[in-house]
């Protein structure tokens, strides 16, 4: 199996359970509160180390109460942490807050996050020089992911962005990127193009591949995913589930996809794990507890 590097962040979800989305000035009483691991890179990284990857992390916790929690709970699903560095100051906190319909809205307080920069990279080089695929989303500074990313091309790896959240991407940047992870509206505001139905994804999508991207594939929520290179385009459903929280269903397929990958499998093999992986994750409240085992994933049937 390949081995996989992921770069990013370490965050404390604390997330509350409401019937209905509040509106602005209003205060509702949520139904119950939890402490749960999350941050897109920790959660991508569990992801794969649960699904038998073999993942190592860079990235910054806080040396409060959560950062330790935080790279505890890496080590526990056996993710390299060697390259997770304490900094002086809080750890990163996302608020989020998950309705009746499963949907959750989220607010990220970076902390540590975004005191990783260039010279962190390159005091953890060796963690890229050993990996093959290199993963990384845009929780962390921009400067410090550009960067990465062009060692990461210098080093032959093959690099995958999830661009969440999504903000323009310089085009500098753009070239580095081999397997770009977007949703739909991701999509738009990186690339540009407004997305309303799949001509708009296939306009946007060739886009990016003219600034550089190798290869897309486009999470479409409920309505299945759709892989976009320059000679093709190839669409997988979902599988039905009942959803309970969509916290983490992301990270869950960019992981699920990476480790795929590593494993030798073809796109269409990969988009399929993923997608079993992502339904799997749905079905469960939090972030990385939401997220599979193998076992889990080969008994699903969907």
């Amino acid at each position: 199996m390949k081995k996989i590097c992921v770069i990013g962040s370490l965050n404390m979800d604390l997330v509350v359970k409401v019937h209905t989305m509040p509106k602005g000035g209003q205060t509702l009483i949520g139904q119950n509160f939890k402490e749960v691991p999350g941050g897109k890179g920790a959660n991508q990284a569990v992801a794969m180390a649960r699904l038998n990857g073999n993942v190592s992390m860079i990235g910054k916790v806080g040396n409060d109460g959560f950062g330790q929690t935080l790279i505890n709970a890496l080590k526990n699903d056996n993710v390299n942490t060697d390259y997770i560095k304490v900094e002086e100051g809080p750890s990163g906190v996302a608020l989020i807050t998950v309705d009746k319909n499963a949907e959750n809205c989220i607010v990220v307080a970076p902390g540590a996050n975004f005191k990783l920069t260039k010279d962190d990279i390159d005091k953890n080089i060796e963690a890229i020089i050993n990996s093959d695929i290199v993963v990384v989303q845009l929780e962390t500074p921009i400067d410090t992911v550009k960067y990465a990313l062009k060692k990461a091309k210098e080093l032959g790896k093959y690099t995958i962005l999830n661009p969440a959240p999504a903000v323009k991407l310089e085009d500098e940047l753009i070239q580095n990127i081999d397997l770009l992870t977007p949703n739909e509206t991701e999509l738009e505001i990186i690339s540009g193009v407004e997305v309303k139905c799949e001509e708009d994804i296939q306009k946007a999508a060739q886009k990016m591949i003219e600034k550089g991207v190798k290869e897309l594939i486009v999470t479409l929520g409920s309505k299945g995913s759709l892989y976009i290179n320059k000679e093709k385009s190839i669409f997988k459903d979902v599988y039905k589930v009942q959803a309970v929280d969509t916290t983490a269903a992301g990270d869950s397929y960019t992981g699920a996809l990476a480790v795929a990958f590593a494993n030798g499998k073809d796109v269409e093999q990969a988009m399929d794990f993923a997608s079993k992986v992502g339904a799997l994750s749905v079905m469960k409240e939090g972030a990385q507890s939401s997220l599979p085992t193998l076992k889990e994933v080969e008994s699903f049937r969907g």
